[in-house]
């Protein structure tokens, strides 16, 4: 049995204090802007920013949360945020658990090739789909509509990927045996093939919602009024309220009343969504 000797203690000791050090360089690194913006948001807006002068104003108040909450119809932005995740995670659920079912469980002519066509739409930017997928929304004429923002998320090449990765690691012998019982194919994916992939559709659920809450660019696009609008593409108008820009204070209080309910929300489940990742093997 290998003894400790004190050089290694001290090393392993030394290891471990660098790790924490980088860790929490890290951890203060991202928590700056959002420390930025809560202080900013608390400066009166009639203390303007400048150089020197960023961070701390007094007195402290609560005015521009109240502004920007009158501002902005936020209860309106807010159900159409929520309509919008429910729908698209909704149908993401079906596609994606059809999808890999179909990748992981059949057999059929083309499989490999239309897998990788699958995996192809993972590397094709987002901002490259705008012109075609605005076209296509016009042409259905679902424009300015909740609707419109959430077709092109229906089908998920990531959560296709993922859903396949953990059906083909459920035991062959598992499925064979549910197929000599007369199992049909829904009867496998409900009892055999599901129950597995728990973990993974919940983390799955977990980032295509943090994903869509902060989905900016293409609610901007299609989106022309408020009845429709999500919370981040109306922030837009806090940035066109200053004569010479933006109003930085406002502008920050605006932000942490969309960003606040999902960062509640992570803090309550945080545990929940660790493991959820751990077990459905995202490293």
């Amino acid at each position: 049995m290998p003894v400790e000797t004190p050089g290694r203690n001290w090393r392993s000791r030394l290891s471990r204090i660098l790790l924490y050090g980088f860790t929490f360089a890290l951890a203060l690194i991202w928590a700056t802007p959002m420390a930025w913006a809560i202080v900013a948001s608390l400066r009166p807006a009639s203390d303007p920013l400048g150089r020197g002068d960023v961070w701390f104003a007094f007195p402290l108040t609560l005015e521009n949360y109240a502004r920007a909450w009158s501002l902005a119809p936020f209860g309106q932005y807010y159900v159409n945020t929520i309509v919008v995740i429910v729908m698209i995670l909704a149908v993401q659920m079906v596609t994606i658990t059809l999808a890999a079912f179909a990748f992981a469980h059949f057999d059929f002519p083309g499989k490999r090739a239309l897998f990788y066509l699958v995996l192809l739409q993972l590397m094709i930017p987002t901002t490259a789909l705008l012109a075609p997928n605005f076209s296509t929304i016009r042409w259905l004429g679902l424009f300015d509509t909740r609707t419109a923002i959430a077709i092109p998320y229906f089908g998920s090449a990531f959560g296709t990927f993922l859903l396949r990765q953990t059906f083909l690691d459920i035991p062959r012998d598992l499925v064979d045996a549910g197929v000599m019982d007369g199992c049909r194919w829904w009867q496998l994916l409900r009892h055999i093939y599901l129950p597995p992939a728990v973990p993974t559709l919940i983390a799955f659920g977990l980032s295509s919602t943090a994903w869509h809450w902060n989905e900016f660019l293409w609610p901007l696009v299609i989106t022309n009024s408020d009845k429709a609008r999500p919370l981040t593409a109306g922030l837009v108008r806090f940035t066109q309220l200053g004569e010479i820009g933006a109003q930085w204070s406002l502008l920050s209080a605006a932000t942490l009343i969309v960003i606040v309910p999902l960062f509640v929300a992570f803090l309550f489940f945080q545990k929940r969504f660790i493991q959820s990742f751990v077990h459905s093997g995202i490293k």
